[in-house]
């Protein structure tokens, strides 16, 4: 399979994906008679850039808008307002939240998603052939003949050999592992510049999940790819990322260099989720942050910081201003905090 498309200057120093004032709101409960005003708001002002060929880590816990973001980005689901310019290189930068129609479509040649599922997001029914080659019938790529081969150079680059074997053989013919290699190789058929991984090894066997995140860098190194891997598991995103953006309620709180968050987390929710890792010394004690109450409701929530309920170091000035904006403390991180 050939490389993705290099970017040539001058496109080569702007990010493949930036992200501004992201929001997505849903309603919460509707009535005929009286005009909705409750708001869950799951995505809310988040902002970030992704560089080609770099891995973005999205963390949090459940709940927090990280694969709502993620669809968003791909264009599953529409955002209630925000832009998300994506400028592969090859082409002027798009705003692809307000794309429709055929400019849609074409954009999906260039931007696929793994979901987190492997047994729930292919049809039982259709052969790893059918699943794999559905991308370039809905594109409109190539023979039938070019599919076949196509198919198949994508199966012995995600492992699958030999091709032959599983060109024909049904989902459930397939242990974890191989299904969601499976799901790979759909998404990068078209040879996208950019990928949403929605926490692709969390329902695999902890036996093979290092094979899957050993490919997907691999991948990523070897085309280019740009991802954006969803995970709630920090040691996964420090193995996979080079960055990590920390999510708490809708919001980014933390973002910055992986190795410089956690060695040295600024926000009161990233030490938080940081204490919670296990350490495998057992002579080792970790203090634990102390955290009070419990997760804030995301139906119409107040300005105030999204974590005040809960920060152990919040005082009277987070109680009475909006949220934070990301500012800049230290040399490779931004922090949503008042007193970080």
């Amino acid at each position: 399979m050939a490389a993705a498309a290099q970017p040539t200057s001058p496109n080569e120093d702007r990010p493949l994906l930036q992200v501004e004032g992201l929001r997505k709101h849903f309603p919460a409960g509707s009535s005929r008679f009286r005009r909705n005003e409750r708001f869950i708001h799951a995505v809310d002002d988040v902002n970030f850039t992704l560089g080609r060929g770099e891995s973005l880590g999205l963390v949090g816990e459940s709940g927090c808008g990280k694969t709502t973001t993620g669809k968003m980005l791909v264009r599953l689901i529409d955002p209630s307002d925000g832009h998300v310019i994506f400028d592969d290189g090859t082409g002027e930068p798009t705003d692809i939240a307000t794309l429709r129609g055929r400019p849609l479509k074409e954009f999906r040649k260039h931007a696929q998603m793994i979901f987190q599922d492997p047994y729930e997001s292919m049809n039982p029914r259709r052969t790893i052939f059918d699943t794999i080659a559905e991308p370039l019938q809905v594109q409109d790529i190539g023979t039938l003949v070019d599919r076949l081969d196509r198919v198949m150079e994508m199966l012995a680059l995600v492992g699958l050999t030999p091709p032959r074997t599983f060109l024909f053989r049904y989902p459930h013919e397939l242990s974890g592992g191989q299904r969601q290699r499976v799901a790979i190789a759909r998404a990068l058929i078209v040879e996208p510049s950019f990928v949403v991984a929605d926490e692709p090894t969390s329902m695999l066997d902890v036996s093979v999940r290092t094979g899957v995140m050993q490919l997907m860098a691999d991948l990523a190194d070897g085309l280019g790819i740009g991802y954006l891997y969803i995970t709630h598991d920090l040691a996964v995103a420090r193995y996979m990322c080079s960055r990590i953006a920390v999510m708490y309620l809708g919001k980014i709180v933390e973002i910055g260099d992986t190795e410089e968050i956690l060695r040295s987390p600024q926000h009161p929710y990233t030490q938080a989720l940081l204490s919670a890792v296990p350490v495998p010394d057992p002579t080792v004690a970790r203090e634990p942050v102390k955290i009070k109450g419990g997760v804030t409701t995301l139906i119409n929530p107040p300005a105030q910081c999204r974590f005040y309920p809960r920060c152990p170091i919040a005082d009277d000035y987070c109680e009475t201003n909006d949220h934070p904006p990301l500012e800049h403390k230290g040399q490779e991180q931004e922090v949503a905090c008042y007193k970080a």
